[in-house]
């Protein structure tokens, strides 16, 4: 086969010499970027095929998020050119009504059409199969105007044509093994942050749900067991993480449903359960989906400056902490959300941000300014001091999601309150009247938690407080009125207003056992 233009694998197009792209190439783990030598934003539709052909595949299919945030999947028999092009460059029919609780039967054909770019090799099931996102559009071939991911899309591009910044995002995606109880090798009781085996039971799955995220194009910093690790009767409870690099929002959105998509495959094919529930049980660390974001001018980033977080991030740190209730509508959509946000969990209650404070609702974590070329001189004695640019790793974390999030509307939501806090005449006041750097909970510090305003208690809460601030999400047609009477609807259907008063007035035997059901109700969120 002809040899096509080289670029990298991940990130932006680079311009470097051959010789430094080739590497790149070779160490990259996703087989397309090897076999094309071209970064995945450049694929046509010649190069699917020819990938196509060469590999052998035998079965294409087209992937997308319906409207309870699972991946759905259409499926091909590749039988030719003919058809592979045809189903490539103009997609397919899907029910939309079937899709989005917000479409009606009587007109509800939608078009699904392919990114080639998220192009992948689907790691489960005997038949060689080539998987890839769609975007829906309408009967007119417009981007549907209602789909979470192109509310995302519209969301980004109002950002920078109001604002000329761009923002990346990552998510970090926690979730618990729930497994027959082993007990060689038991961590001790909600110690397993970064424990390693035998006492933790599930790094392999872990290990393998990583090399097949990258390998399906996503980009990785880590992964690491978490502190959530106990053990009952019959099984034992492991709760561990995977955290993503930043990239642009829509990216970010697909990397937390392909890394969800995955881990749950993999826990079917080992028949173990694995879940990504914000509460597993009484006492015991919950699940989150925090969100780092950074912001970007033309490709640059702009979160940190010489004196450490900029002007311009606590800006967009205002503009969440204005909209702060209503985002819980995104990010927290089921009962037990609200079982996970209490004190003393790491989880946030009140609405401020602060610096490595992990009780905040937006953390600007430990940056390397003007500290990492001399620590690797003293961890490694006799060496050079390195020569790094770290301003690229900054970033302020979203700490109150959790994993019943619709991840393309939670974005979309934190991208308009950034527009909106970059907007705000006021928005530095907001930002210094909301920073604490006082751990809250205690109580010499009482007196700062009461000037705090609290975050929703309950899904109900969540609908009014979205209601409220409706005006913020519909400016710019970015959010369409129906998803947001659709959301306030599912949202006070639980009929959850008073819930947590409720769960803890009851005996401790009680309450145990119908948190435990609640908990299994919403266990595949």
């Amino acid at each position: 086969m002809k040899k096509l233009p080289r670029t990298g694998c991940s990130g932006s197009v680079p311009a470097s010499p051959e010789s430094d792209v080739s590497s790149k190439v070779q160490l990259c783990p996703n087989p397309l970027v090897k076999f094309l030598e071209k970064h995945p934003k450049e694929f046509t539709v010649d190069d699917i095929i020819a990938f196509i052909a060469e590999s052998k595949i035998q079965m294409l299919d087209f992937h997308y998020t319906g409207g309870d945030g699972r991946i759905k999947t259409l499926t091909f028999v590749v039988s030719g050119e003919e058809q592979l092009r045809q189903l490539l460059l103009s997609g397919e029919r899907v029910d939309g009504s079937s899709l989005f609780p917000f479409m009606e039967s009587g007109a509800s054909d939608l078009y699904v059409v392919p990114k080639f770019r998220t192009a992948f090799i689907n790691p489960f099931g005997d038949i060689p199969t080539l998987g890839m996102f769609c975007r829906y559009f309408d009967k007119d071939g417009n981007p549907l105007e209602m789909s979470p991911e192109n509310i995302l899309i519209r969301a980004h591009a109002n950002l920078v044509n109001k604002t000329g910044y761009s923002m990346h995002a990552m998510g970090e995606l926690e979730y618990y093994v729930i497994s027959k109880r082993e007990a060689l090798f038991e961590a001790v009781d909600q110690k397993g942050y970064h424990e390693s085996a035998p006492f933790t039971k599930w790094e392999h799955l872990r290990k393998e749900a990583m090399l097949n995220i990258a390998r399906m194009g996503g980009t990785l910093k880590y992964g690491h067991s978490e502190v959530g690790n106990f053990s009952d009767e019959y099984y034992n409870y492991e709760q561990n993480e995977i955290e993503f690099l930043p990239t642009d929002v829509e990216e970010a959105a697909e990397q937390l449903v392909l890394g969800k998509w995955i881990l749950r495959s993999l826990a079917h094919k080992y028949g173990v359960s694995l879940s990504f529930a914000p509460k597993i049980t009484v006492g015991k660390a919950g699940s989150g989906l925090h969100i780092h974001m950074k912001l970007l001018k033309d490709g640059v980033s702009v979160t940190g400056d010489e004196n450490g977080l900029s002007d311009v991030s606590r800006r967009a740190i205002a503009g969440i902490m204005d909209l702060a209730a209503s985002l819980t509508a995104f990010g927290n959509t089921v009962p037990t959300s609200y079982l996970r946000l209490v004190p003393h969990q790491e989880a946030p209650t009140n609405i401020c941000w602060g610096d490595r404070n992990r009780s905040v609702l937006v953390r600007v974590p430990l940056g390397w300014t003007g500290a990492a070329s001399q620590m690797t001189v003293i961890a490694n004695p006799g060496s050079e001091a390195a020569k790094l640019n770290t301003n690229e790793k900054q970033t302020f974390e979203f700490r109150c999601p959790d994993g019943s999030a619709d991840t393309y509307l939670l974005l979309a939501g934190l991208v308009t309150a950034v527009t909106h806090g970059l907007t705000d005449n006021d928005a530095l006041q907001k930002a210094k009247d909301t920073y604490v750097n006082v751990n809250i909970f205690h109580e010499e510090h009482q007196s700062v938690a009461k000037r705090l305003k609290q975050l929703p208690m309950c899904c109900a809460d969540s609908a009014t407080a979205l209601e409220k601030q409706k005006e913020i999400y519909l400016d710019s047609g970015v959010f369409p009125q129906r998803v947001l009477d659709s959301l306030v609807k599912k949202l006070r259907g639980y009929e959850d207003s008073g819930l947590s008063e409720r769960l803890f007035a009851l005996p401790d035997e009680q309450r145990v056992a119908a948190i435990g059901d609640l908990v299994q109700k919403y266990l595949n969120c």
